[in-house]
C-alpha cells in the first residue's frame, strides 16, 4: 500500500527503529491528492505521520472517500507527478492496490504501469479480484510496459486457481520479465470490514459467507446482523478463505516468495502479523516437509532483497551472509522454533527464534528484546534526493 508523506514518515523513524525500513509510494493517497475536495484527509494524514500513528487501517479510512472516484486525463497527470515525488522521497516502488479503489479504470492503471516501467519501479500489485483474469491483466500490462511487478499474496487472490496462477508467474519469469509474488503460510486473510472488499457480491468473488468472517477485535465469527454492523465501523476482519492444500502448492512453487502482508498490532490480530517466518520453518520444512530448511530461507531472504535491490539499492547487501554484505542476521533453532500465534488466542512471540542482529548490533539476544538499541536504518529507492 505504501506511506503518505514518505519525506516526513522516514524522518520519524530515524534513530528509533529495531530493524530497517523502508516504504513504497501509496497511488491510493497520489491519486486523492489529485482529485479536489480532499485537503481535510490530506491534512489528518499528514498529522497522523507526524505524530507516529499512522497505520494501513487509518490510511485506507482516511482515502478511502476517494476510491469510488474516477479521474480524468489532467488528474491523471496530476497523480503521475505525485508518484514521481514520492520516489524522490525515497519510495520504494509504488504501492497499486486495485483490489480496494473500484473508481480506478484499466487507463489509469496502465499510466501508472508506463511510469513504473519508464522509471523501472517496481509495482506492488493487489489485483482487482481473486480472479485469474486479473492476474493475466497485471502480468499483461508489467510486459507491456516493461515494468517489474511483483504480486501480493498470490494465495489469497487466486484462492482455487492458485496453481495455475503461479505457472504464470513462472513463465513470465522464464521468460525474462521481472515479475514475482508471494504468499503468507495461513489460510486466512485479514482486511477492513469498511473496505471495497466487502462490497456486495463479496461472497461469491471469495467463495465464503458471513460464518468464515472473524472479527479481529472480540474473535466472534460473524453473522448477517453482526456484519452489517460491523461494517460501518472501521474495524478489521479475518476471513477464511482458502484450503490448506493451496496454500502448501504456493509455499513449495520454485521462485515464489514468503511475506507476511503483516497488520497493525492489535491483541487478536491476523496471527501472520506475529508468526508467518516461525510457521514456514516449523510446520512447511519440519513437521510438513513441503520444502527443504535452505529453499525456505532463500524464500524468506535471498528471493525479496534480489526483488527489491532492483528499485533499493541497499537491498543488494542484504538477504545474504558474506563478506561485505550488511550483518542483518536471525539465528534460530529449527528443532524447536515454533509459531505461537493463534486465530483465537492473542498474538504472541514464536519461540526457538533466540538472536537478531540488524547491522550486526544485537536487538534480540537468548529470545529476549535488548533494550535501548535502535540500529534499524532507512532502505530508500533509487530515486532519493
Amino acid at each position: 500500500m505504501g506511506v503518505p508523506f514518505l519525506d516526513e514518515w522516514y524522518k520519524t523513524r530515524q534513530g528509533k527503529a529495531l530493524i530497517n525500513y523502508g516504504s513504497s509510494a501509496n497511488w491510493g493517497f497520489a491519486r486523492m491528492q489529485a482529485l479536489p475536495g480532499y485537503a481535510n484527509e490530506a491534512a489528518e494524514l499528514k498529522q497522523a505521520v507526524a505524530n507516529e500513528t499512522f497505520n494501513a487501517d487509518m490510511g485506507m479510512s482516511a482515502v478511502g472517500g476517494s476510491f469510488t472516484k474516477g479521474i480524468d486525463a489532467a488528474q491523471t497527470q496530476t497523480m503521475l507527478a505525485n508518484i514521481r515525488a514520492d520516489l524522490a522521497a525515497g519510495g520504494i516502488g509504488i504501492g497499486l492496490y486495485i483490489g480496494y479503489v473500484p473508481g480506478a479504470k484499466p487507463e489509469e492503471v496502465f499510466r501508472v504501469y508506463q511510469l513504473a516501467g519508464e522509471m523501472q519501479a517496481t509495482i506492488f500489485n493487489h489485483v482487482r479480484d481473486p480472479n485469474l483474469v486479473y492476474i493475466q491483466q497485471a502480468i499483461s500490462d508489467a510486459m507491456l510496459t516493461n515494468a517489474p511487478m511483483h504480486l501480493v499474496h498470490i494465495s489469497s487472490m487466486m484462492l482455487s486457481q492458485i496453481e495455475v496462477g503461479i505457472e504464470m508467474v513462472q513463465t513470465a519469469q522464464k521468460r525474462g520479465f521481472p515479475i514475482t509474488a508471494e504468499i503468507y503460510p495461513y489460510t486466512a486473510g485479514s482486511t477492513g470490514l469498511f473496505t471495497n472488499m466487502f462490497a456486495d457480491g463479496w461472497q461469491e468473488r471469495l467463495g465464503i459467507d458471513y460464518k468464515d468472517l472473524q472479527w479481529a477485535a472480540t474473535g466472534e465469527r460473524l453473522t448477517k446482523e453482526t456484519f452489517d454492523t460491523y461494517r460501518k465501523t472501521k474495524g478489521v476482519v479475518i476471513f477464511h478463505a482458502m484450503k490448506p492444500d493451496w496454500v502448501a502448492a504456493g509455499i513449495r512453487a520454485k521462485g515464489i516468495l514468503i511475506g507476511s502482508d503483516g497488520r497493525p498490532y492489535a491483541p487478536l490480530a491476523h496471527p501472520r502479523t506475529a508468526g508467518t517466518f516461525a510457521r514456514v520453518l516449523s510446520k512447511y520444512v519440519r513437521e510438513d516437509k513441503v520444502l527443504d530448511l535452505p529453499a525456505a530461507i532463500e524464500k524468506m531472504t535471498l528471493l525479496t532483497a534480489k526483488m527489491l535491490e532492483t528499485v533499493a539499492p541497499a537491498m543488494r547487501f542484504k538477504g545474504r551472509i558474506q563478506v561485505g554484505a550488511d550483518a542483518d542476521i536471525t539465528i534460530f533453532n529449527p528443532n524447536t522454533v515454533l509459531d505461537k500465534a493463534t486465530f483465537d488466542e492473542s498474538l504472541k512471540f514464536s519461540q526457538g527464534i533466540e538472536y537478531v542482529l540488524i547491522g550486526g548490533v544485537l536487538v534480540l539476544k537468548n529470545g529476549q528484546t535488548v533494550p535501548g538499541v535502535f540500529p534499524g536504518q532507512a532502505v530508500y529507492g533509487k530515486y532519493k534526493k
